[in-house]
């Protein structure tokens, strides 16, 4: 259940969805597996497995999860028994088949091969923190996250949360650290970095398990390079990637904060609310510092 990306958004100030009105709203958009001749289906599961609610909460901390379900069905495979089916039809009408008919029969090869596919089922967790305001979403894209957020807000009816916008652009704030050779405040600059020039193509140079801390990679940054990409660790606990446009992802949590969880649980209900509490405490500190660490948050 821990992390490991974060899309980062804030919550309106007059956010006011408590556990049970969350838990209504969600119900609206609950979980419908997909049916014999559907490709794609997404609704919100209980975060801890079948048993749990739609919202699990603690400490006023909330973690919901979406589900979503994905028929495999390749374009190519379909095509390949449609041809097949084509190639029937015109011996048996005695004439090559139109364009239409073609889609007809292909369409209808679709319609029978889909209850038959296999299933692809994935999870993406969300938590929601009101009383910093904040809403994560585990995603390592933005699509997925917008899939989310989309999903959320047909739920709701309305969705108020924005973009964290700071006073410092990431790739600008990134590339003076690299150029300084060292991060701010609680941070510090790991071995993976990936630097971009400005012009048309783009080019980049792109760093990994590397020493930061060298003539070259500030002669790439004097050269017009900025960082895009860069690797830092939070208080010695937490590792991760920053990436220009804010988003965090590789989120990587000391073995100790884990073992702690671990010694406080004593079946696998506990566990799961140690590891949500522990890990909402370490990350609301990270995003407090990272915000620092960028100027503030801006308009």
């Amino acid at each position: 259940m821990w992390f490991r990306n974060l899309q980062i958004f804030r919550l309106a100030a007059d956010w006011s969805y408590s556990t049970d009105a969350l838990t209504a709203a969600l119900q609206r958009g609950a979980f419908q597996g997909c049916s014999a001749g559907d490709r794609h289906s997404l609704g919100w599961v209980p975060p801890r497995g079948e048993d749990g609610e739609l919202v699990f909460s603690v400490a006023r901390q909330q973690l919901i999860a979406l589900g979503v379900e994905q028929k495999l069905l390749p374009t190519s495979v379909v095509r390949q028994y449609a041809q097949a089916k084509i190639d029937q039809v015109e011996a048996a009408q005695g004439y090559k088949a139109g364009r239409k008919q073609k889609r007809e029969i292909f369409e209808q090869v679709e319609a029978e091969l889909l209850p038959r596919a296999f299933v692809k089922r994935g999870l993406t967790y969300v938590w929601i923190d009101p009383i910093n305001r904040w809403l994560l979403v585990d995603a390592s894209s933005s699509t997925r996250a917008d899939e989310v957020m989309e999903q959320l807000k047909l739920s709701l009816g309305e969705l108020p949360v924005t973009l964290v916008k700071t006073q410092l652009a990431p790739s600008t704030a990134m590339t003076q650290w690299l150029a300084a050779g060292q991060a701010p405040g609680s941070f510090t600059i790991d071995r993976d970095c990936e630097l971009q020039a400005a012009a048309d193509e783009r080019p980049a140079v792109r760093y990994v398990r590397h020493t930061l801390d060298s003539d070259e990679v500030r002669n790439h940054i004097a050269a017009g390079k900025s960082a895009t990409r860069l690797a830092l660790t939070w208080n010695d606990r937490v590792s991760f990637v920053l990436t220009e446009q804010l988003q965090v992802k590789k989120l990587a949590f000391l073995d100790i904060l884990k073992e702690d969880a671990e010694r406080q649980a004593e079946n696998a209900d506990d566990l799961f609310a140690a590891n949500f509490t522990l890990m909402c405490g370490e990350l609301s500190q990270l995003l407090q510092h990272l915000v620092e660490a960028l100027g503030g948050e801006g308009e």
